[in-house]
């Protein structure tokens, strides 16, 4: 909240982009602070709604921008005339939110993505000195984590995207990249947003989290794909680790017809055995009976690897990304026992829609915390 007890209204431009749209579904966790002011890219191309927008915030993080196209120059004009749009429509409704700019460690590159960063800043920070607002630069590293665009966002992505549809990845050079988990980052711009009593002007550097050879990545993102893809099994992936971004990064571009994966089912005249869980990490267990017509869960989990398995009755599991309309639905019957898993920042919820009751077995990377449930429920 801002000084006198509100809410703190924040906008963020370019919230259907990669960065955006984590930050903007990250911001909708903290609702006990901050209250999320929706933008669309068609408000660059109006004066009327780009100043109402900017009259609507607290808080604007600036992170529209163009990253990749054949003609730099197309980048550089792009991304400099998004910066004097704003600051023009800051100017007509004479008004001074604290501005967020998403730069780049290619600042200090000699090519025109990273000159469109530099001399965005500086264009901000002289309208701060002049109309008496705040503007806060972030210089971010490598940024990677699930939904990126292949080709485009992200080399993880790119990897992520041939890995799974069949391609060998090439690593042209074998650098040691720093890297920042887009979970982590959105906490970054998070504590930026309520920072009180700031200088007017501030520009830092965001620290990375991980240092890696892409080879290394190409590695770990090879043995997912064996492990987890080929033999349904959770890698070797500790709580809070590199390891468990990634892991979430590359299993956000498996499709969603990978799933319901059936188990083996072992029979003899005593009756049968299937194994239904296994991974290379600690998790917890549990299990639940459900009545027929009733649905549980409506929630999502934004770093928890979960697995729904469905031993007895009829089942409906539901999905839908929280940014999205498309639902996706799974039928599973105990007669076939399967599973399907759940992706991070996908609400879902599992209905018993047979005529006996279900049972389903529950496995999740880490024990329940009631303090940090990682738990946020929105119906499907």
């Amino acid at each position: 909240m801002d000084q006198m007890g509100q809410l703190i209204k924040v906008g963020i431009t370019g919230q259907g982009g990669f960065m955006g749209s984590h930050l903007f579904n990250f911001l909708g966790t903290k609702a006990e602070e901050i209250t999320r002011v929706d933008f669309e890219r068609s408000f660059f191309e109006s004066n009327v709604e780009l100043q109402k927008f900017v009259k609507s915030c607290d808080v604007i993080v600036h992170i529209a921008a163009m990253n990749r196209h054949e003609d730099e120059q197309v980048i550089y004009d792009t991304n400099i005339g998004l910066v004097k749009k704003l600051i023009d429509a800051c100017e007509a409704e004479n008004v001074t939110p604290k501005i967020l700019f998403s730069s780049s460690t290619q600042e200090e590159r000699d090519n025109l993505y990273g000159k469109s960063k530099r001399d965005g800043r500086q264009l901000l920070e002289d309208w701060a000195t002049k109309a008496g607002g705040k503007v806060a630069s972030l210089i971010i590293p490598n940024v990677f984590g699930p939904f990126g665009k292949p080709f485009y966002n992200s080399f993880i992505a790119t990897f992520c995207h041939q890995i799974i549809n069949g391609k060998e990845p090439t690593v042209i050079n074998d650098s040691i990249v720093n890297l920042i988990y887009i979970n982590q980052l959105s906490e970054v711009f998070f504590q930026e947003i309520i920072k009180k009593d700031t200088d007017e002007i501030q520009s830092y550097v965001v620290p990375h989290t991980t240092s890696c050879k892409v080879s290394e990545i190409l590695t770990l993102l090879k043995d997912f794909k064996i492990q987890y893809v080929d033999n349904g099994q959770v890698p070797k992936v500790d709580l809070n680790s590199f390891e468990l971004d990634l892991f979430n990064t590359f299993t956000s571009f498996i499709p969603k017809d990978y799933f319901p994966r059936k188990f083996t089912m072992h029979s003899d005249d005593r009756g049968a055995f299937v194994e239904i869980m296994r991974a290379g990490t600690a998790g917890q267990s549990s299990y639940s009976t459900t009545v027929p017509g009733i649905t549980r869960g409506n929630h999502y989990h934004t770093r928890k690897v979960e697995r729904f398995a469905v031993i007895s009755g009829k089942a409906l599991i539901q999905l839908r990304k929280i940014d999205s309309d498309e639902v996706f639905e799974y039928i599973l019957d105990g007669v076939e026992p399967a599973y399907v898993d759940m992706p991070i920042w996908y609400t879902h919820n599992i209905k018993n829609i047979g005529n006996t009751e279900l049972i389903t077995l529950f496995w999740i990377n880490e024990p329940y915390n009631p303090d940090d449930a990682d738990t946020y429920f929105v119906k499907v």
